[in-house]
């Protein structure tokens, strides 16, 4: 029973940060127009924006930074700054675990996004650090592609392509449809989420309603390209998988390792590893912090240390372009997430 109970929790998790994503992704495709305009001010505007991209739940706003980066449209700082504030997927796991703390999370981790990348440019400035002439003058065919050729609205959101494409329904989004409406039914009936019409229900339940509306009315590239082979396989897979093995350690640690005494016993290690562990540039391993906090075992001093060296897959693109750079963001942002980190804890957060 304890596994059925940690199999459905995983999938509220997975579900939630399915609509969540979907939601951010679909925001984000429609507005990437302006983006570049708003960018191009002063550095406190880059900080600023940066780390406002950066604490979008999921990883869209990192790589954003990191083409913008590219494209010599933002500095260093900013980046640092972006991955600082960013949470990766776990952001919408701890939307659903305890939203009140994300929330509060994320504006420490915007803030402390803002004061660190101007820090990170006067060191950089200061110490005559060289940055890889890749990440300031290269023009990635692929950026510039998405850079010149912005989707349109109209071309992904229709309103009154609902009837149409009902009528020629595709394969893929005939099964979008009953498994949006499945879990419906399933938060509705109480099967999934909290056991009655608390505030909880209602949200999961109105987001459903919404990611339906988007499911049966976008276009069928942006179905494909973005809902089914971004989102669905790249994501939500990994979500379910880190969530449930993260679940069943903490339940497992708890039972027969007694998990809670040892981390209380040593959390200074705790909080070290869990620094070192938020330096893999994957959405997962956090999960287990994540989990740890939601069960009462380590302070919030740690969850903010790992949430904030950590970037889930934000740091992938940018390595792909300088692995020099991608090294020194983070070392930064290690450096700075342990002193912030260590400091909290010191203080008896």
């Amino acid at each position: 029973m304890e596994i059925i109970s940690i199999f459905k929790h995983a999938l509220t998790i997975s579900f939630f940060v399915f609509v969540m994503m979907l939601l951010v992704d679909f925001i984000d495709t429609i507005s990437k127009q302006s983006i570049s305009d708003v960018l191009r001010g002063g550095r406190w505007r880059q900080y600023t924006l940066a780390s406002f991209f950066g604490s979008i739940p999921g990883c869209l706003g990192a790589f954003m930074n990191v083409s913008l980066y590219v494209r010599g449209i933002i500095g260093f700082g900013a980046v640092v700054g972006g991955m600082i504030a960013t949470s990766g997927d776990e952001a919408f796991v701890m939307l659903s675990e305890f939203p009140g703390t994300a929330l509060l999370l994320f504006a420490l981790l915007f803030v402390c996004g803002i004061v660190f990348a101007r820090l990170s440019d006067w060191i950089v400035s200061t110490l005559g650090i060289t940055l890889s002439n890749s990440c300031v003058d290269a023009q990635c065919e692929q950026c510039e592609s998405d850079h010149d050729n912005f989707i349109k609205v109209s071309d992904i959101y229709q309103p009154r392509s609902f009837i149409n494409n009902l009528k020629s329904i595709s394969f893929t989004r005939f099964l979008l449809l009953i498994m949006v409406i499945s879990f419906a039914v399933l938060i509705a009936s109480g099967r999934l989420g909290s056991d009655s019409w608390d505030w909880e229900r209602i949200s999961f339940f109105s987001l459903s309603l919404c990611t339906l509306y988007i499911t049966a009315v976008v276009s069928e590239h942006y179905l494909h390209s973005h809902i089914w082979e971004h989102i669905i396989k790249k994501h939500i897979l990994r979500v379910f998988l880190w969530s449930f093995a993260a679940l069943l350690f903490v339940h497992w640690g708890l039972d027969t390792w007694n998990l809670e005494f040892f981390v209380k016993q040593h959390m200074w290690l705790v909080l070290f590893v869990g620094a070192l562990i938020s330096l893999i540039p994957e959405s997962g391993p956090h999960l287990v912090f994540v989990m740890m906090f939601s069960q009462g075992i380590i302070p919030f001093s740690v969850l903010f240390t790992t949430s904030f060296i950590q970037d889930g897959h934000g740091m992938l693109p940018l390595l792909s372009y300088s692995i020099k750079d991608a090294m020194l963001v983070k070392l930064f942002n290690l450096i700075f997430g342990l002193a912030v980190g260590g400091t909290l804890y010191a203080m008896g957060f």
